[in-house]
Order: C-alpha cells, then structure tokens, then sequence
C-alpha cells in the first residue's frame, strides 16, 4: 500500500478536527494572506487559516470573531518548530471571541504577554470555546509581570500539549483572571517566574491534571491571588479562586508547588511532589475583607506524594487571615529522602491515615520516571476520590481503592477499553509520556507506521504473530503523531 504523504496526513488532522467542510486559507511567505489578520477578514466558521513556516512579528489584535458550535475557527501552523511568532509587545491578542482553535505555534521573545485573551472588558459576555493545543511558548522577552499565555473573562476552554519554557521573572506561565469552566491538561512548565499556573479574581470550576512542572516557579500553582475588585468576573465574586481540582501532576522542584491563596473549595488530589525548595503548601490570605471574603480554607491535600530533602525549610507556610485549620489532609506519604526518620510533617491540622517516611519506590528517579515500582508502599494506599485518571491518563476503575501519587501502579489498572474498544485498533495511554502500547494489531496488514504531522517517517516495525507492540518513543518531540496499521490510522498525542 502506498504509504501516507504529509499532505495525506493534513487532511487526516483535519478529519480529527471534524472540520473537512471548511475552506483552507493559507499564510505565509508567497500565500494569499501574508498574515493571520489579512486572513480574518475571509473566514468563516468551519474554516482554517493554515499558517505555513515563517517567522512573524505578531502583533496581532483579532476581536469580534466567532465560530459556531462543532464549527470552530482554526489557526493552525504547518510546523510548531518553523511557524514562529517572535516579539513585538504581544503575538496575539483575542479579544471577544468564540469557538476559536489555537493549534502548533511557536510564540517566543514578546515584551507584553506571549499571547492574550480577553473579553474585551465586557464582563458580561465572556470569550468562550477557546481551545489552545500543541504550541510552545518559550523565552519571554520582558521580566515584570509578563505572562506567556494571558487570559482575562474566558470561560469553557481547553488547554493541552503545550509547553511553557523560560518565563518572564514575574510572571506566569498561564495567567487567569475571572475564567471558568475550563481544562489544562497535558502540559509541560520549566523555569517559570512567579507562577507556573495562576488562577484569580473569581476563578472558579477549572480541572488542572496530568501536567509536569519543572522549576515552576515561586509558586507553582497559585490556586487564588490577589486582584484589583475592578477586574473581578463577575465583579461581585466572593472569592479569589474556587472549585478547583488539581490532580494527577507532578512537580520537581519550585519555591512552593502549592499555594492556596484566598481560595475555598479547592483539591489538590493524587500529585506527585519531588524537592520542593521552601514548602510544600502555602496558604494565604492576600485579598481581605470579611464581609466579602472568606478566610482561605475548605480545601483539601489528598493522596500525594511528598518526597522531599531535609533542606525544605517548613512543610506548609501559613499567614495571617487563613481558616487553616479547615483543611482536610488525607493518606498523603511524606518522605525526606535524606533523614527518613524525621518525615513527619508539620501540619495545621491531624491528618487522616498519612504515610510517614515511607519511600514510595518510583521507576527511575533519573529520568524523572515517577510511576510507581511493585511493592511501593503507596499501592492501594489511597482513599477513592471522583478523580479516575492518572498522569498517563489511565483510568482508575471505579470501586477500587486508589494508588497515592500521580501515577496508578499499572498491573492494577484493569483493561479499561476492552468493553468497548477489544475489536479495534488503538493505542494507550493517549496522551503519551515515552513508553507506548498499540494494541489489536492485525498482521495482515503488514507493519506499523507511525507519522508526525508533516508526514515525515519516525518509527516503523513489523507485524507478525503479536496484537499488541509496546515501545519506548521517549526521543520523539511533543505533538501530534499518526499511527498506521494497514488501512487503518489513528492519532496519539506525545505529551511532556
């Protein structure tokens, strides 16, 4: 069979984005539009501005644009690697839209915000449907309060596969402002400045799991903040931050991965948490009034793994105007690598079937393989929670007790896809981390091949006797790949 092309394997990403009745329009060097904003002007909902390799000035202010339901509008580059948007005060600026697709770019070196997204200060009609997959945004070019991807007013968005490197000193990686309804997932942070992830000024009903954080910053997560009331959405929020669900990441390094900072109502469930530099946990109070704030508290640290040094200067940092003792802790596992017998952590309130100075037995610390090894004692440890995926995005079966940490130890993960999946080609996990399953192989159809994006060849093996092939593609890019048995593809996402 002839094997696919890069221009087969396009249209295959646009029959995954159920956009195959849109139009094409193409940007770049010698292509009708010699920027996205020249694009605007002729899209319509459905339709896909393919932005080809370049390196572009940005600057780009886009307002009032809007897909439909099951019609987003793409803006989609050829190549993360080669469609590059460098410098000016900012690369893009949404402002007031909806149903709008951000996949495979490069934003790097801005002075403002790498890219922002708005409401354009009409609090009442939010930006909505915002999905940002597959880009990079690395080395800021400003060192305040810079933000790689900023967004103020957004409600229902996805964010995943991205990586954040290098950011402004006081600044975030993703910085949230009145956002709601929203996912991060799958993505990758290193050296960050003041924040990995922020999440303020009434932030409420955001999922961030199976994330890596590297050096993510002073504070890795700031679950809540400090706002000026005039930025607040809605502007009568009673809280900085609420309803968060943190699950299924893991952090090395940082100030503080975790701080609690004005919010309510926030878990922090099944993280896997390796040498952090200060503390573990910080809550804090920093936005106060009584009669319209609630002290911080009501929130939860459950499940994770906490493997520590003994140089960590206090396990949870607690100021002033906090409801501290509200906080539920519940069958954590500390352990200070280095002195074992002094694990014990210093808490603000008893916890609930914690491990003390266990050590949890990961794969292979040196390659930041946190998976859990058989025997480890945070097997079966866990309390159940409504969180069913791990970082490998494997699911946890409901009724079992789950494993402690970001990572359900394998042989316990039942075959979650043989009900509905057992006849049919597929891969697992998806996203992937560096090892990957393919499974229900069919030998007749010879060998398996696996795509990037541009069509160019990156792993290939033969099919025998075997319906299953497992292989470590840890030296593969982040992205999205395509995987072919025969006739039949599939796409996996490489994660971080």
């Amino acid at each position: 069979m002839k094997l696919i092309n890069s221009f087969f394997c396009f249209v295959l990403l646009l029959f995954v984005h159920q956009n195959l009745l849109g139009k094409i329009l193409e940007v770049g060097p010698g292509k009708l539009y010699p920027t996205p904003t020249a694009a605007v002007n002729d899209v319509q909902p459905g339709d896909t501005i393919l932005i080809f390799p370049n390196t572009y000035t940005g600057g780009y202010f886009i307002s009032n644009l809007h897909g439909i339901e099951n019609k987003h509008i793409y803006f989609m580059g050829t190549n993360v690697e080669t469609v590059v948007f460098k410098g000016n005060a900012q690369s893009f600026h949404f402002s007031d839209v909806s149903y709008i697709h951000i996949e495979n770019i490069s934003i790097t070196g801005q002075t403002g915000n790498g890219m922002n997204i708005d409401d354009g200060g009409t609090y009442s009609t939010p930006t909505h449907h915002m999905m940002v997959k597959n880009c990079r945004f690395y080395d800021m070019g400003a060192q305040g309060n810079n933000d790689m991807l900023k967004m103020s007013g957004v409600n229902d968005f996805l964010i995943s596969g991205c990586s954040f490197l290098n950011g402004a000193t006081g600044g975030s990686g993703i910085d949230m402002v009145g956002c709601h309804e929203g996912i991060i997932t799958g993505n990758f942070f290193e050296n960050m400045g003041s924040n990995s992830i922020q999440a303020k000024g009434g932030t409420q009903f955001i999922t961030i799991s199976s994330n890596f954080f590297k050096n993510g910053g002073q504070r890795s997560l700031n679950l809540g903040g400090s706002t000026g009331l005039e930025f607040f959405r809605p502007i009568d929020a009673p809280f900085e931050a609420a309803d968060l669900d943190v699950f299924a990441n893991v952090f090395t390094g940082s100030w503080a991965p975790i701080a609690y900072v004005g919010s309510i109502r926030v878990k922090v469930v099944n993280n896997t948490i390796i040498n952090p530099q200060n503390w573990v946990i910080r809550i804090l109070q920093e936005t106060v009034d009584p009669s319209r704030f609630p002290p911080c508290g009501n929130n939860t640290f459950v499940n994770n793994i906490v493997y520590y040094s003994g140089s960590l200067s206090r396990h949870v940092n607690i100021g002033p105007n906090t409801a501290a003792q509200t906080f539920t802790f519940s069958n954590n596992l500390w352990y200070n690598h280095e002195n074992p017998s002094v694990s014990t952590p210093q808490l603000p309130v008893t916890e609930t079937n914690g491990l003390i100075g266990f050590n949890p037995l990961f794969n292979d610390e040196s390659i930041s393989d946190y998976s859990l090894r058989e025997g480890s004692p945070a097997i079966d440890a866990g309390v159940l929670t409504n969180f069913i995926k791990d970082y490998y995005c494997n699911v946890v079966p409901q009724g079992m007790t789950t494993d402690i940490g970001a990572f359900e130890f394998e042989s316990s993960i039942s075959d979650v896809f043989n009900a509905e999946l057992k006849n049919r080609f597929y891969v697992s996990p998806n996203p992937f981390f560096s090892c990957l399953t393919i499974h229900n192989i069919f030998p007749e159809q010879g060998k398996i091949i696996i795509r990037d994006i541009e069509g160019k060849l990156v792993y290939t093996n033969e099919v025998f006797s075997q319906q299953e092939i497992k292989t470590d593609l840890s030296h593969l890019r982040p992205g999205l790949y395509f995987i072919q048995n025969g006739t039949l593809f599939t796409p996996v996402l490489k994660s971080h």
